[in-house]
């Protein structure tokens, strides 16, 4: 954060650009992550024939361009749009954005600490950088807590605000699957023995990263939901938990059987 200004892209990195005058024979932009400007020209804007150059880009647009040539000495930067994918500036603009917001809430804790931010990134943005990504550093820490941070060396004082910071401003998203189980127990007790059922399969599953449910859908169907950040991983807490009900049923001498729902 510090030394970004003193920075030049790299050939073949992509960046993201505010347009600032648009020209005949292409664009001069800013480059928004290192304080430069660069020039992108005509035969690089699309690889359509271009009639009208502000159909493709204008003023105070922003883009997302790769560097095709750096020149230090004369403070050149020559830019490509058309060599960019779609999907590369979708990853892009979304590794970008996580950057700002990380920032803002970097600012937001030297608010809080009266710390300066360039003391706020030594002593904790820096370590987290490293070790998780920025962004990625506060998701964690809004799930695990404290501990996140100081384990990397962050100090406990600073680690504390940097967790209430995360817990009030990052949202972590997740996703939901769900599976039926049939279970049947003639025995007197069979309720009960069902309700242990699911008591023991959740205290047998250890994952930290998803949070799960049960509920009757109508006798004997009884509906588990698993909440994690992935799918993959929301997958395989329920296959793991509905195999467990479904085992502690049968050792009872009952019966069970899983089915993925929708």
């Amino acid at each position: 954060m510090a030394s970004e200004e003193e920075e030049w892209p790299e050939v073949g990195d992509l960046v993201i650009a505010t347009v600032e005058n648009v020209v005949d024979y292409g664009a001069y932009v800013k480059l928004d992550e290192y304080n430069k400007k660069g020039l992108l020209h005509i035969s690089e804007i699309s690889s359509s024939w271009i009639r009208n150059i502000r159909n493709f880009v204008r003023e105070r647009q922003k883009v997302v361009l790769k560097v095709l040539r750096v020149d230090r000495d004369k403070g050149h930067i020559n830019l490509s749009r058309r060599r960019v994918t779609k999907r590369a500036k979708i990853e892009k603009i979304r590794s970008w954005k996580r950057r700002r917001k990380a920032e803002a809430l970097l600012r937001n804790v030297a608010e809080k600490t009266g710390l300066s931010k360039e003391e706020v990134f030594e002593q904790a943005g820096a370590l987290m950088e490293k070790e998780y990504g920025l962004y990625t550093a506060f998701e964690k820490v809004a799930k695990k807590g404290v501990k996140a941070l100081t384990k990397i060396g962050v100090p406990d004082e600073l680690a504390r605000v940097l967790a209430e910071v995360a817990e009030e401003r990052v949202h972590i998203s997740m996703v939901k699957v769900k599976g039926i189980v049939e279970l049947s127990c003639m025995k007197p007790n069979g309720v009960e023995i069902i309700k242990e059922a699911f008591l023991k399969a959740r205290k047998a599953e250890k994952s930290r990263d998803a949070k799960f449910r049960f509920y009757v859908v109508a006798t004997p169907k009884y509906c588990i939901e698993v909440s994690a950040e992935n799918y993959k991983h929301a997958e395989t807490v329920l296959q793991r938990v509905s195999e467990k009900v479904v085992s502690n049923i049968v050792k009872t001498g009952g019966q069970g059987s899983f089915r993925r729902g929708k």
